[in-house]
């Protein structure tokens, strides 16, 4: 079914970051359903580790410059594009000094998380949503990959919820065996700032209880990896929402 306006939000994706299962797949879904004739859009974070030299990222001046409220302060959102090398597929990069220089994604040297990672998927969510609303192109279908992208439905269903721009778009969730990690505690005052509150991540907030929370606000969850680990394979067991098994790439159009 050719000509849907799918947007891929992702953590991550090939060649930006290479020898992941998250990355690999979701440049296959993309270029598929990008060379079957698809409106296709990438949006993912512009992590330090990504040479603008060698990927051709450039600033879209009209679509940056404006500001995300995060915990009381002003954060500057810039965008920067870039085209899939050798395919006319364009990819959008959120940015911002604070939260997306550093070389690490998560984890300093040591293996500890980032203090800021709550906010940093907060950021993310919300640069994706109001950059998406700024390009006035409405996606038919909007697939999650990686945990950051998990925030993207929690805030559509409540921060954005009388918001009709995205009322008709379907909203696919991917789930992979990411490396878990708390979030700050400090999360749920951020998260009160824009109104949000009584999530059961709360009680316990991490990486994964973000994934498993987004859950209930999607249309269908599917297995990004084969065989899920632990507590999120017994969330996705539990989960009354539309579900499917692992499909492979050649088969994933039959979702949307």
């Amino acid at each position: 079914m050719p000509n849907q306006k799918i947007l891929y939000i992702t953590t991550e994706m090939y060649p930006y970051q290479e020898d992941t299962n998250l990355g690999t797949v979701v440049n296959k879904m993309a270029l598929k359903m990008h060379q079957e004739g698809n409106d296709v859009r990438v949006f993912m974070p512009r992590f330090g580790q990504i040479s603008e030299r060698k990927f051709q990222l450039h600033e879209v001046i009209r679509l940056s410059g404006m500001n995300i409220i995060i915990n009381d302060l002003d954060q500057p959102l810039i965008i920067k594009v870039a085209s899939l090398p050798g395919e006319r597929l364009q990819v959008y990069f959120i940015d911002n000094e604070e939260y997306f220089k550093r070389k690490q994604y998560y984890f300093d040297d040591e293996g500890v998380a980032f203090p800021d990672n709550d906010e940093r998927a907060i950021f993310f969510a919300r640069g994706v949503i109001e950059t998406i609303k700024k390009l006035n192109w409405v996606p038919d279908v909007i697939h999650l990959n990686g945990w950051m992208a998990s925030f993207i439905p929690v805030y559509l269903k409540t921060f954005y919820q009388s918001d009709t721009y995205f009322k008709d778009a379907k909203i696919v969730l991917s789930l992979y065996n990411e490396k878990d990690a708390p979030l700050d505690k400090g999360i749920a005052e951020k998260l009160q700032f824009d109104n949000i509150s009584g999530l059961d991540a709360l009680n316990n907030p991490s990486f994964q209880s973000f994934v498993i929370e987004s859950m209930k606000y999607v249309d269908e969850v599917v297995k990004g990896d084969e065989f899920l680990d632990g507590d999120l394979d017994v969330a996705f067991n539990e989960t009354t929402t539309s579900k499917s098994e692992y499909l492979d790439v050649d088969s994933i159009n039959k979702l949307y």
